[in-house]
């Protein structure tokens, strides 16, 4: 027969109201791991009857629940020299699926010395967790479609280059030629922005290592004398979004191949400088060399070209404005977003400086 379960104070009284009511799985237990009180929820959740109560806990539902781990934390609980928040536990019942449960549990000590009770929460897991896998799962799979998409638009992006430059030097015609070596040189710029990209493996691009391995593949592709000319990468430790990373990419590649295109004829020596910077108030991008400079008024050509053009756009993607300045030996272009609501941005974090 259930033992009678005493109510002989007010807080055991109303902790036994107050989880009978509960909407939560939850037991009420005393000294003795007498169950003194359990919520519907837990009846329903767990497929026990109302005359569980008055019982220990250990022989509920068959002694399913006798298990040696829920006993040691239930009593070190009592004893006040533990703690379960959070605690999963399985739990095996005959001809059910077995269970992940989640326990949570408080000591209620009413100040008598006699009257503590424990507030056992018993959550079922096993739904949440099988989602979970499934979740870790198909992110998995994904993650292993995307390195099998990259790797094949790595491939397509070096098949197109090779063809660009193989026609280029089939054709007679200089302009022709011209035009094919500079989409062959664009699009390996483009498979570089997608190589450092793929090597990300956060939703984050540092930019610096990112522009510097994009500056070194255009070096490698069109500086014949590194001796004679080299570029550096200067920035901070700033982060960006891989959507955002991939358009300032493209602006520093089509700056830099002007640079090496137009500011060092006749095989001057000099040096072209990448730099990023990070505000609180924006950033600032600028890519500048140390060239012949700026063609007079009466040279410069009538409508802005292809890389200018390229620019502006991606700039105005960005919310950036675009300005071109004479350096006097040289030429410098800065991109530069300002943040809703400032005036300007104020001083760098501090730089860093890489020779490609």
């Amino acid at each position: 027969m259930p033992e009678p379960i005493p109510a002989n104070d007010v807080g055991t009284t109303l902790a036994m109201a107050v989880v009978s009511a509960s909407q939560a799985p939850l037991l009420l237990l005393d000294e003795r791991l007498v169950v003194r009180a359990a919520s519907q929820t837990f009846y329903l959740t767990y497929g026990v009857a109302p005359s569980i109560v008055g019982r220990p806990i250990t022989e509920m539902d068959g002694e399913t629940w006798n298990l040696p781990r829920l006993r040691s934390l239930l009593k070190a609980v009592l004893s006040g020299g533990g703690e379960v928040d959070g605690y999963d536990l399985d739990l095996v019942r005959p001809g059910h699926a077995p269970m992940r449960l989640r326990l949570n549990c408080d000591r209620l000590d009413y100040g008598d010395g006699a009257s503590i009770r424990l507030l056992l929460t018993v959550s079922d897991m096993t739904d949440a967790l099988a989602a979970e896998r499934a979740r870790s799962d198909l992110l998995r799979e994904k993650d292993i479609l995307l390195q099998e998409v990259q790797h094949r638009v790595a491939n397509s992006l070096q098949i197109i280059a090779s063809v660009l430059l193989q026609n280029a030097r089939k054709v007679g015609s200089p302009e022709s030629r011209q035009h094919l070596t500079d989409a062959h040189q664009r699009v390996m710029s483009v498979a570089a922005v997608q190589k450092q990209l793929a090597a990300s493996r956060l939703g984050e691009v540092i930019l610096k290592p990112y522009f510097t391995q994009l500056c070194e593949s255009l070096g490698a592709s069109m500086i014949a004398d590194h001796d004679q000319l080299r570029i550096e990468v200067q920035g901070d430790g700033s982060a960006t979004s891989a959507e955002i990373s991939v358009s300032l990419g493209l602006i520093v590649t089509e700056l830099v191949i002007n640079a090496l295109k137009h500011a060092f004829p006749g095989g001057r020596k000099g040096v072209i400088s990448v730099d990023y910077h990070s505000y609180f108030e924006g950033w600032a991008l600028s890519v500048s060399d140390d060239g012949v400079g700026m063609p007079g008024a009466d040279e410069r050509p009538a409508r802005a070209g292809l890389g200018t053009s390229i620019v502006n756009a991606l700039a105005t993607q960005l919310s950036a404005t675009v300005e071109v300045v004479d350096l006097k030996p040289g030429t410098g272009v800065k991109v530069v977003h300002v943040e809703s609501g400032a005036e300007a941005i104020g001083q760098p974090r501090g730089e860093d400086v890489a020779a490609v």
